[in-house]
């Protein structure tokens, strides 16, 4: 990824049988770090371990959604059979 140029990112969810009452809704984030559910993210490459608060740099992400640059989530019902869901969007990092 070069900063500040979108790039499209696609993937897909393991397979682990989510289900979803009716009416429900469903949120996708976008972040480059799972603090505080692992661990700081110093935004470049080094022991995170040995991170001062000096290595630590903000980092920005952005999710398009026009024509142009189109974001989505695609998520598949149990009677098709696949229950897995993909996502596609156009994203920005910039350090």
């Amino acid at each position: 990824m070069i900063p500040g140029k979108p790039a499209e990112i696609s993937f897909e969810l393991p397979d682990v049988y989510h289900s979803f009452r009716a009416g429900h809704k469903l949120m996708v984030q976008v972040q480059s770090s799972w603090f505080p559910l692992v661990d700081r993210n110093p935004q470049k490459f080094m022991e995170i371990p040995k991170a001062t608060a000096a290595d630590y740099q903000k980092a920005t992400e952005r999710v398009y959604r026009s024509r142009k640059l189109p974001s989505g989530a695609s998520v598949f019902t149990a009677s098709e059979m696949r229950l897995s869901a993909t996502c596609s969007a156009s994203v920005a990092g910039k350090s």
